[in-house]
């Protein structure tokens, strides 16, 4: 039987037609118009067609999509500008930039409901990702050898601990 609409829309199927449905994988089954649907959550085994991407139907209705993206361009503009300040010489600045970019990319995804593709996992996983990742970042950053901008004391008196013998 073919998926091709009905010149009558709404009839009620007949005892036969629906007789002639052919169901070609075990997890189909028809639905109310007599077309052959997936009766369960799992995948085939088989894949038949390319499916669509799995953060677009999330993210934003079809007409929105570019409008709901802005966190993830937002954090990614922003590294893109500590990667620039980077080659540009200013090390330090550079990746302080990139850091306050991914603890920027943590409070996005905290405070707001729909962020697009900001959300890779679940909110904790992100936003806890985003925080130590950023922070860490920046730690490094502030830290960096000549003239660091921070210095923890124990730190030197454990590599210094570990490194003398």
């Amino acid at each position: 039987m073919s998926a091709e609409p009905r010149d009558t829309p709404g009839r009620t199927e007949d005892v036969e037609d629906i007789e002639d449905i052919e169901v070609r994988d075990p997890v189909s089954a028809p639905d109310v118009d007599g077309v052959p649907r997936r009766a369960t959550r799992r995948f085939p085994l088989f894949t038949r067609d390319t499916a669509r991407p799995e953060g677009a139907g999330r993210a934003a209705p079809g007409d929105a999509l570019a409008a709901r993206q802005w966190p993830i361009i937002a954090v990614l503009g922003v590294v893109a500008l500590g990667l620039l300040v980077t080659a540009f010489d200013q090390f330090r600045i550079g990746t302080v930039l990139i850091g306050v970019a991914l603890l920027g990319g943590a409070v996005l995804r905290w405070l707001l409901p729909g962020v697009g593709m900001l959300a890779v996992r679940s909110r904790f996983t992100d936003i806890a990702t985003y925080g130590v990742l950023g922070a860490a970042i920046v730690l490094l950053a502030l830290m960096a050898q000549p003239d660091p901008w921070l210095e923890i004391p124990f730190l030197k008196d454990t590599l210094h601990f570990t490194v003398d013998s």
